[in-house]
């Protein structure tokens, strides 16, 4: 659908307001992916941080998978993947990204709020990576999401993700101008604590929820996980932190987790 239609506010699809619209429905950010973020510390990061861990192939879904680092990597190590996104232009950067790699995964163009196109227990591994779950618009839509992907787990799978750290505005004064705002803001119900708007990529208005390491595992928890790993990440090296005990509310600038659905 052209830019020009954007669809009513009844009609958008669940978690996504007009700005996440645009980049989803904006070609050019699909091609440009790779250029943009080429050397990006926290790809790099999160890419050890997964093959570190994730060495036995199995039936993996990657969710909100871009233009596919994580899809194609694991797809070429073996793995039967599925990489799932909204964006159609993004899934088509990953179909031909795989015929250049010479690699096989399927695509399918789906909301992580409703993944009814999957059976339940259909997946033995779920990725949601670079604050995807954050980019969903609403508590209600993020726990729906989060809910998805454990339903599509089977019993025993796991599932990995990253978040960005709210409490990290502490340590830089116009993000701590910006907290205390936001904290007003939350109290008189004008917007759920952690969300914060920005200009990314050239989209004015986009929104991120930056959560807090409670509340990503009380989330987690909720849709039926338990957390078996957390690793906090630096902010700007994106270094796993060194003794994490030491403040890890203020001083990481996200989190990667590793969540078990029980069974």
């Amino acid at each position: 659908m052209p830019l020009d239609r954007v669809p009513p506010a009844w009609r958008m699809p669940e978690g996504v307001n007009v700005s996440l619209w645009e980049y989803l429905h904006t070609p050019r950010l699909a091609v440009e992916e790779d250029a943009y973020f080429a050397g990006h510390p926290l790809f790099e990061a999160d890419a050890r941080i997964l093959d570190s861990r994730l060495d036995v192939p199995g039936r993996l879904v990657d969710l909100g998978c871009g233009a596919g680092r994580h899809a194609l990597r694991f797809a070429a190590r073996g793995f039967p993947v599925v990489a799932v996104d909204l964006s159609r232009s993004m899934l088509e950067t990953v179909l031909r990204k795989a015929d250049d790699m010479g690699v096989r995964l399927l695509t399918t163009r789906a909301n992580l709020c409703r993944l009814g196109c999957f059976p339940d227990a259909t997946f033995d591994l779920a990725l949601s990576m670079f604050s995807t779950l954050g980019m969903i618009r609403g508590r209600a839509a993020r726990r729906r999401a989060l809910g998805e992907a454990c339903r599509i787990l089977r019993p025993g799978g796991r599932l990995v993700l990253h978040v960005h750290n709210l409490w990290l505005n502490l340590r830089d004064p116009q993000g701590r101008i910006w907290l205390m705002g936001q904290l007003a803001r939350a109290i008189r119900g004008h917007s759920e604590l952690g969300d914060r708007r920005m200009t990314y990529r050239g989209i004015p208005g986009m929104e991120v929820h930056l959560y807090r390491l409670g509340e990503i595992r009380r989330e987690l928890g909720r849709a039926g996980f338990r957390v078996e790993e957390v690793i906090p990440l630096e902010d700007v090296s994106y270094r796993v932190i060194e003794r994490p005990r030491l403040l890890p509310g203020i001083r990481a600038g996200g989190w990667i987790l590793f969540a078990r659905k029980p069974g």
